[in-house]
């Protein structure tokens, strides 16, 4: 099945304790060919940004940025996978690093609403 992330939006359902995503994170989907963009908000994030690629597989490779509740800049690069859901929403399974602000790896899973 092909997947276009264009116009979808995305909520945080799980993260490991070490990532700042939440229930609250809403993430709004951009894609152009293979380039891909996103913004998301919500918990302790006031504002994000997402840049990265989707791959032939229509995973998702990408580096995100953003500035927290507690006015701190942090980064990080992550690598999606996405599952169909039974209705034909995408949940996508992360695994993530942070590389500025912020310490390890975690994984996370954010689902389409």
């Amino acid at each position: 099945m092909k997947i276009n992330y264009h116009e979808r939006k995305f909520r945080g359902i799980d993260n490991t304790p070490n990532g700042q995503v939440s229930d609250e994170t809403l993430f709004e989907y951009s894609q152009f060919g293979s380039l891909l963009r996103a913004t998301y908000q919500g918990g302790s994030i006031k504002h994000g940004e997402i840049i990265g690629l989707v791959q032939d597989d229509y995973s998702l490779e990408f580096v995100y940025h953003h500035i927290d509740s507690d006015d701190k800049l942090k980064s990080g690069y992550c690598k999606s996978i996405p599952e169909f859901l039974p209705d034909g929403r995408i949940r996508l399974h992360e695994i993530w690093e942070w590389t500025y602000g912020g310490e390890g790896k975690g994984n996370s899973i954010v689902e389409e609403w």
